[in-house]
């Protein structure tokens, strides 16, 4: 189905989070998920920071330069961008993000696609990670669904297991 006129080049460029610590968010999507951070923005006077975090395919490097930078971030697809306001994460106050899962309901989840979801399930397994729902619970196998840091849900999902659904 061809494009709607006026809307050729049209990229969905990121997913925005709140996080309450950006050092466990990071270490999660990098450690865990096996993203790069790209870039950090830091805006002082509003007390709050931006990471741009992405897959990069094998040879890909994130230029030095700022503008090719900018580029590079801004017109590559699916970007997740993490927002850290500044105290929360250490603001006993401060009772979390809504993860839109809970009433009322709104934001789902992402998902990323991996190779072999029961793989990915056991490093997750061994790494710690908290399940929502493991590949073999519910009506739906092969799909499973984890926690980052701050409670937003994460679909884990293969090509081959969405084809077998479908």
């Amino acid at each position: 189905m061809p494009r709607t006129p006026g809307t050729e080049g049209f990229v969905l460029n990121q997913t925005m989070l709140r996080v309450r610590d950006p050092e466990a968010s990071l270490a999660f999507y990098r450690d865990v998920l096996g993203m790069t951070l790209l870039q950090r923005l830091d805006f002082g006077e509003m007390r709050f920071s931006l990471f741009f975090l992405s897959y990069l395919e094998k040879g890909e490097s994130v230029p030095a330069d700022p503008a090719e930078r900018a580029a590079f971030i801004f017109n590559r697809s699916t970007t997740l961008e993490l927002t850290h306001n500044w105290g929360t994460e250490s603001d006993p106050g401060f009772a979390g993000y809504h993860s839109g899962n809970e009433e009322p309901r709104g934001f789902g989840h992402i998902g990323i696609s991996v190779p072999d979801v029961a793989a990915a399930c056991a490093r997750f397994e061994e790494l710690g990670v908290r399940f929502k729902k493991r590949p073999q619970d519910g009506a739906m196998k092969d799909i499973a669904f984890i926690m980052d840091p701050d409670g937003y849900w994460i679909e884990i999902l293969s090509a081959k297991g969405m084809r077998a659904a479908l």
